[in-house]
């Protein structure tokens, strides 16, 4: 396989005995450490289908690479072929039409940094080291979602390689299963080597409320919000974060490291306006400090990077939530004060708006009706604390699930043995529509491997 990869492909082949094969087999999430056989580090679409072609006459597992930031390291896989797209990261945009053509490689940096030259933008990754492939496969929570809808809602077309080694256009009158599968269930339909997505006006900048409210208010802070974030107005999708003041110059010194409350919004319209739309994000308690600023897209799109650096340890688990009654608000405190880390934390997203008109059939999507999506990120540094940082987290997503309606965002599913004790879950009433496009596309299993994977 790997003489017939080097023959076909006008990208990098890299197996283990490359000098880049650690860094090539590395991804953002440092707990994971997989060997490949191979590693087909892709040109262009063709050389993606090639890459196909051979994995269909050799059968080995096989996982996609896009921009290799999915928690559960979905990209790498052991003993087998990874299909690399991070060297394909470029991203068209015409302004005119309002569209992005944006290649399976690109990071969300590179998006908001081309869309944001013409004043436009789509809803995608917080982090900015974020690939819009998996991203965007597993639905996309944006911070802009209840204006303008997950990131999946955005799409137009994709170009997806199939087990057949065939390449495809998928949108709403060609391969309309395929491209109902790519908006939300993504995971084994084949290799998505380009998306199109419709943009939207907003920026160069956006008024951004971020507030820091004391810890010990914490319980008060939750049961108000829970009632004001579904009732903002839609160009807002409100945020709150249990986690640690982060040393950042900008916050006072004294407070760096204390333990505090989070809210956040960013106003998906005109930065002039903001202010009212804001206001009640910043009036929940007398805050410690107060970031509330207008500030470029681009900046606020990338102004956590910096905490969640490249090869640290990660795990994540969500659920959704059609309310937040004070049982469950007391159980997920009593679980915060277990947090193990300061860089651990516990975010509640607001849905609703934009992601609850999507008809629920319109997409694979299946938590249309979520009101709240409640991830539990463990983040640490030392491998020593993995037993304990995972399984603090696997045990409130165990405690709090019973106050849940038990979905779960296949983008923050924990490892592969969560995603399977889940599967029912992950993509509720759409499973066994999605098994069939599955099925049909993919009969002898080429993507099996990738398809059981969060």
């Amino acid at each position: 396989m790997i003489d017939g990869l080097r023959a076909a492909l006008r990208g990098d082949v890299i197996d283990p005995a490359h000098a880049e094969y650690d860094a090539a087999r590395s991804v953002w999430n440092g707990l994971i450490d997989r060997h490949p056989a191979v590693i087909a580090r892709c040109a262009d679409a063709a050389d993606a289908a090639e890459a196909v072609r051979l994995a269909r006459t050799f059968r080995p597992p096989v996982s996609i690479r896009g921009g290799g930031h999915q928690v559960a390291g979905s990209a790498v896989c052991d003993d087998g072929l990874v299909i690399d797209l991070s060297a394909m990261r470029g991203v068209e945009v015409d302004a005119d039409r309002r569209v992005a053509l944006v290649q399976g490689g690109a990071r969300w940096g590179d998006v908001d940094t081309a869309t944001q030259r013409v004043g436009l933008a789509v809803p995608g990754g917080e982090v900015s080291t974020t690939g819009v492939a998996g991203f965007t496969l597993g639905g996309g929570m944006a911070l802009t979602s209840r204006q303008f809808g997950l990131s999946c809602d955005n799409l137009r077309a994709v170009e997806v390689v199939t087990a057949d080694g065939e390449v495809h256009r998928a949108d709403r009158d060609q391969h309309a299963d395929l491209f109902w599968a790519a908006r939300g269930a993504g995971r084994g339909i084949g290799v998505v080597t380009s998306f199109e997505f419709d943009l939207h006006p907003l920026g160069p900048e956006v008024a951004a409320a971020t507030v820091f409210y004391p810890y010990g208010e914490a319980g008060r802070i939750l049961r108000a919000w829970r009632e004001l974030a579904p009732a903002m107005p839609e160009t807002v999708t409100p945020q709150l974060i249990l986690w640690s003041v982060p040393r950042d110059p900008a916050i006072p010194e004294a407070l760096h490291g204390e333990k505090c409350v989070i809210v956040t919004g960013v106003y998906a319209g005109p930065a002039d306006e903001a202010d009212a739309a804001l206001a009640p994000l910043r009036r929940l308690v007398t805050p410690l400090h107060d970031m509330t600023a207008t500030v470029s897209y681009v900046e606020q799109q990338s102004s956590v990077d910096d905490l969640f650096p490249d090869g640290n340890r990660y795990f994540m688990k969500a659920l959704g939530f059609d309310g937040l009654d004070d049982a469950a608000i007391d159980s997920l405190l009593a679980w915060d004060a277990r947090r193990p880390t300061p860089e651990s934390l516990i975010a509640l997203r607001t849905l609703g708006g934009a992601v609850a008109r999507v008809g629920s059939t319109q997409s694979a999507f299946p938590h249309r009706r979520d009101r709240f999506n409640l991830s539990i990120d463990a983040g640490w540094s030392d491998p020593g604390q993995d037993a304990s940082a995972i399984g603090w987290a696997r045990g409130m997503w165990d405690a709090l699930r019973p106050f849940s309606n038990g979905g779960v965002y296949v983008n923050f599913a924990g490892l592969d043995d969560d995603a399977g004790a889940a599967r029912e879950h992950l993509f509720g009433d759409s499973a066994k529509r999605l098994a069939d496009v599955r099925t049909s596309y993919d009969p002898e299993g080429v993507f099996a491997a990738a398809a059981q994977r969060p």
